[in-house]
């Protein structure tokens, strides 16, 4: 069964359970599921249930279910909780969901994560808008055949993070009284976190935020013209910067500390992208 194949199985099992077609997705990062409780008329699949996807989700703080209902009357597709890649799935595997997104019908993807500080000047429960990314996975998801009924086989990653949402976002965590950045972002495999050499190396690269997640999904996304934002809820100080030793339990209680905050401003974003459909 080739891509487009499991793409349609999983399309009409999720078509047979809701009538919704959202516009607008979202993907929700460690600790930061709290979003998708706030969804009205709301239909959850889990994960394990929708043909082809990946059925993890294991990870502590990641529900592991597709959400769809309202939000302030928008129709949102929330994905509570992602796949990775040190959970033993391929990427092909990890950005199934955001393809199957983007074949939905959803043609802006907000998504969320949480990473930790590189910059010295940023502080646990500040939010940063992601400008542009590094990918140090060593891999990317789209290595294989292409198909050309998803995209090019070569594509512009120039502004791979929307310039106009970059904005929303920013005035969006303003308003809610959240102190917030923007900033490079560096995706490393884990699961074990960075050690201070590996910080200092991603710093020189220009990096501000290092995470697990994130880059894969904005490399599909953007290969399907899909147009994409993006949130690091930072909820550490990466390995040597801070001086402590890094607990996945503080990614957690970071989190929930900011929960409220973060969730006024996807509100936020996903109003103003409706607004401007």
């Amino acid at each position: 069964m080739n891509v487009l194949d499991q793409l349609d199985a999983a399309l009409q099992f999720i078509g047979a359970r809701s009538t919704l077609r959202p516009k607008v997705g979202l993907v929700l990062g460690s600790g930061l599921g709290a979003f998708a409780r706030s969804v009205e008329d709301v239909v959850a699949i889990p994960y394990a249930e929708i043909p082809h996807f990946p059925g993890g989700a294991q990870v502590v703080g990641h529900k592991g279910e597709l959400v769809l209902g309202t939000h302030g009357g928008t129709p949102v597709a929330v994905m509570a909780g992602r796949a990775h890649y040190y959970e033993g799935y391929s990427l092909a595997d990890i950005v199934f969901p955001v393809r199957v997104l983007a074949r939905f019908g959803v043609e802006t993807l907000i998504l969320t994560n949480a990473a930790g500080a590189i910059n010295p000047g940023y502080r646990p429960g500040e939010l940063m808008v992601i400008e542009d990314h590094i990918n140090l996975l060593g891999i990317n998801p789209l290595i294989g055949p292409n198909e050309p009924m998803l995209g090019e086989r070569f594509f512009d990653m120039t502004e791979a993070y929307d310039k106009r949402l970059r904005d929303v976002a920013e005035q969006a965590c303003r308003a809610a009284g959240i102190v917030v950045h923007r900033g490079v972002y560096v995706a490393m495999t884990g699961p074990s976190y960075e050690t201070p050499a590996e910080i200092r190396m991603a710093r020189g690269m220009g990096a501000d935020a290092v995470g697990m997640s994130t880059v894969p999904e904005v490399i599909a996304a953007r290969h399907m013209g899909v147009r994409v934002v993006a949130l690091s809820c930072l909820t550490n100080m990466a390995a040597g910067v801070g001086g402590e030793k890094l607990d996945h339990a503080e990614v957690l209680a970071t989190g929930e500390r900011v929960q409220s905050a973060l969730i006024e401003v996807l509100g936020r974003i996903v109003q103003e992208v409706a607004t401007r459909a």
